[in-house]
């Protein structure tokens, strides 16, 4: 056990004879095979409600709210969107800060809108793996999860209760995280473990399975990246939020200096974060962010910003590790993806089963919200920025 943003919380499952027992390496292969429950619990759920919560959230996030109805007349879109939920979920970490600034928001905001925080009187379960929709179809036999792509949520009940379950992840498997009422948690985790699929998993195969997806990790990323990722296309032009002035500095891409990469090492130890990235003339031109052995390609491979043009793909590079330099390939961080067990860690691989993204049809929205006006100096005068490229998320 270790802590993680002030609660206890498992590296792995070692009791001993538990079927969940599992290395990070085994539990990291289970997930990408089956099925993994990850108690994520931790984070903090926020609620807006009130005629003008669509509005607020807007104005302190880079969601889409409004989503199909943008456009539409004000009192015919606004009636559309009180029948929803609207839910944010924030980093544990940064949850109290977070917090702080939606209440400090809120009294300057003066519209009809309440914040109700959903923290430690709920679960928040994420079940992943190729599996998981199985698992969660045979236990509510009532719910077609195939017509629910990826970004969708819907109402589930387990164990007599209703949970609000959202079609998500961050493994770059298919998965789901199960909110549940905090009366019925033990009861709903209990079930969910029981299930022959599914195998408890800890912080780290959580770890191993977002670097084997090209995901990133918080606080490894700079601001404006988190920016550029987070917010919505729907949204560009009419953003009223803070940043802005960066937003309008991303189009130019002249301006992208360094260039988030896979990187693959072709001997010594993983490159983990901090170790230098350079030519192999010796010239930094870059940093890693993650890295790690990959339990699936059973080969190092790291995350890093990377100075254009040696970002490119099969560009001759090397990492500096503890005082010595060992050779590596720049890779598209999809680019490492083949010789895993399958190949659904692109995620558009598995939203076609139940069409596009996009669909509209559920009548509730589930957003991940980020902060930017937490993370994000705004600027007058042009900055460098970094960027990822397109595809490489």
């Amino acid at each position: 056990m270790v802590d993680f943003a002030g609660y206890a919380m498992p590296v792995q499952y070692e009791a001993k004879g538990s079927k969940h027992a599992l290395s990070i390496i085994d539990s990291t292969k289970w997930t990408r095979e089956s099925a993994s429950l990850f108690d994520v619990s931790h984070m903090c759920s926020i609620r807006w409600t009130g005629k003008d919560a669509f509005d607020f959230v807007e104005r302190v996030t880079t969601a889409d709210v409004y989503g199909p109805e943008r456009g539409l007349p004000t009192a015919c879109s606004k009636s559309k969107l009180l029948s929803r939920l609207q839910l944010g979920v924030v980093n544990a970490g940064c949850a109290p800060k977070d917090l702080k600034h939606f209440e400090e928001q809120l009294g300057k905001f003066g519209g009809d809108v309440k914040m109700e925080v959903m923290w430690d009187n709920r679960g928040l379960f994420a079940i992943q793996g190729p599996k998981a929709a199985e698992v969660l179809q045979r236990l509510s036999p009532s719910t077609d999860l195939k017509s629910v792509p990826f970004g969708q949520c819907f109402w589930m009940t387990l164990e007599g209760a209703e949970c609000l379950v959202s079609r998500c992840g961050y493994t770059g498997e298919d998965g789901f995280e199960v909110f549940v009422p905090g009366s019925a948690a033990v009861p709903v985790w209990q079930l969910l473990t029981s299930q022959a699929e599914v195998r408890l998993a800890g912080l780290g195969a959580r770890d191993s399975l977002r670097l084997e997806a090209g995901l990133c990790l918080y606080g490894r990323v700079p601001p404006v990246h988190r920016l550029a990722d987070g917010v919505a296309d729907a949204r560009d032009g009419i953003m009223q939020a803070r940043g802005d002035e960066i937003l309008a500095q991303l189009s130019d891409k002249s301006r992208y200096k360094r260039l988030r990469a896979g990187l693959m090492p072709a001997s010594g130890p993983p490159a983990r974060e901090g170790a230098e990235i350079e030519t192999l003339d010796g010239q930094v031109v870059g940093k890693v962010t993650s890295g790690s052995m990959s339990p699936c390609l059973k080969k190092n491979i790291s995350i890093g910003y990377i100075n254009k043009p040696h970002n490119k793909q099969g560009t001759d590079l090397q990492v500096v590790v503890r005082g010595k330099r060992h050779p590596a390939k720049a890779r598209r961080l999809r680019g490492w993806w083949e010789g895993l067990p399958r190949s659904a860690l692109d995620p558009r691989g598995w939203w076609g089963q139940a069409g596009s993204p996009q669909n509209k049809g559920s009548e509730l929205v589930l957003k991940r919200i980020q902060i930017k006006a937490l993370q994000v100096v705004s600027h007058s005068t042009p900055t460098t920025i970094d960027r990822h490229e397109p595809g490489h998320v």
